[in-house]
């Protein structure tokens, strides 16, 4: 089972960017796909994008497309969320989660989480 870590969330500005690291350690094995999630206060954990083990990229929230992107280092076992534009709508703790080799939308269907990391949209 992989240990996913969170980096990169913090306080910023509406229309500002951040990117968010999801560094994974545990395995010698890059054939798992890592999705990030959010929740925020009050709501459920929605899958926002994914990138499966062979590269593809899925965007499950039509809030973040064209804003969000999703990539990954495998030479690092990381994962990279770059936001941009961002919205105060976008705060919310940011959770990247890891499952065997492709995506998928639903929480239950991950069986490796990170901590989460709060990003914070606000003037």
């Amino acid at each position: 089972q992989l240990q996913l870590v969170e980096s990169g969330g913090g306080l910023v500005q509406p229309g500002g960017s951040l990117r968010l690291s999801c560094a994974a350690s545990g395995s010698t094995s890059n054939y798992y796909a890592i999705a990030w999630f959010r929740q925020a206060p009050g709501k459920e954990r929605e899958g926002i994008l994914c990138i499966s083990s062979p590269g593809g990229r899925t965007t499950y929230a039509d809030s973040v497309k064209g804003r969000f992107t999703i990539s990954r280092d495998n030479t690092k076992k990381t994962v990279f969320l770059q936001m941009n534009s961002l919205k105060p709508e976008d705060t919310a703790v940011y959770y990247c989660a890891a499952r065997q080799n492709y995506c998928s939308a639903y929480v239950s269907h991950f069986d490796s989480w990170g901590q989460g990391t709060q990003v914070t949209v606000s003037s």
